[in-house]
């Protein structure tokens, strides 16, 4: 397996974790449907101007549409717009944690449906992320996180954990440029039309801080989205999974200079990132072994 698909899987999880914190400082003055709709806009603008700039779609089959498509309905929509959700309800640190149980879902379907064969520093890695994950998100309990508002995040890292098989799937069909832009397509199509039938128009304006944030936001996210996708036509999912999941890590970090005043650290919300530290290791130091 290329060394390149380490780097893009944490160059990945390094553009997440800065969109969580363009998101929550959207929240601040505009909501989670907005910025998600925004995100959309983003995305969708940015990975077709990449197509065209690239040559073109390329190659294409309905099989790839769908299998993009439906990444777009599961992953784009249910999974993104739970995520933007989580983050104003329990706060950009507990939701990128619990969100990173999506890799312990993807490597099952993983190897249930592709065939994956899983070794042991892959598995232990995977495992200790996870455990780090459930730390952070304890030490978010302090901080008067209702139990309930967890499944919140859990759902998203669900869609998740199901669109990574999709891509990886999908990838045999159609390049990972196209496919990304497919994917955020289907959703903005898809969640616009919802807006306009529901006679939400209001959600799809915005102006002032919030407005540059969530464009931030909606950068960073699709260019962590699309690089996950090259990772994944490079590698195999039960390394480029948990490599994306290590998200919270930079949340973390970027959270102390970034949202000081708004999202509070512990000692075990420093544990648990350790943790997922030691999870990273094991799957780029050791899975080739």
């Amino acid at each position: 397996m290329p060394r390149s698909v380490y780097l893009l899987s944490l160059v990945a999880a390094l553009c997440s974790g800065g969109a969580t914190i363009f998101i929550r400082q959207g929240l601040r003055g505009g909501s989670p449907y907005t910025g998600f709709w925004i995100n959309l806009v983003v995305g969708t603008i940015g990975l077709w101007t990449g197509v065209f700039l690239t040559g073109g779609v390329g190659r294409v089959s309905a099989a790839g549409l769908g299998l993009f498509t439906l990444a777009g309905l599961i992953g784009t929509i249910g999974g993104r717009l739970l995520r933007f959700v989580s983050i104003e309800r329990v706060g950009a640190s507990i939701t990128a944690a619990l969100t990173n149980l999506n890799p312990l879902i993807s490597s099952i379907l993983a190897i249930l449906l592709l065939g994956e064969h899983v070794t042991a520093p892959i598995l232990a890695g995977t495992v200790v992320i996870v455990v780090g994950t459930v730390l952070l998100s304890v030490g978010g309990l302090h901080f008067g996180v209702r139990p309930a508002q967890l499944a919140l995040p859990v759902l998203s890292a669900a869609c998740f954990g199901v669109v990574a098989i999709l891509r990886k799937v999908g990838l045999s069909e159609m390049s990972a440029l196209a496919g990304s832009a497919v994917n955020v397509t289907a959703a903005f199509v898809a969640y616009t039309a919802f807006l306009l039938a529901s006679g939400q128009r209001a959600a799809m304006a915005c102006r002032g801080r919030s407005l540059a944030h969530f464009v931030a936001a909606g950068i960073t996210e699709n260019a962590g989205v699309f690089l996950n996708v090259v990772a994944l036509g490079l590698g195999t999912v039960s390394v480029v999974a948990p490599l994306y999941a290590s998200a919270p890590i930079f949340v973390l970090f970027l959270s102390f200079f970034f949202l000081r005043g708004i999202e509070a650290l512990s000692g075990r919300v420093i544990a648990g990132t350790l943790l997922i530290v030691g999870g990273v290791y094991l799957i780029t130091a050791l899975s080739g072994r």
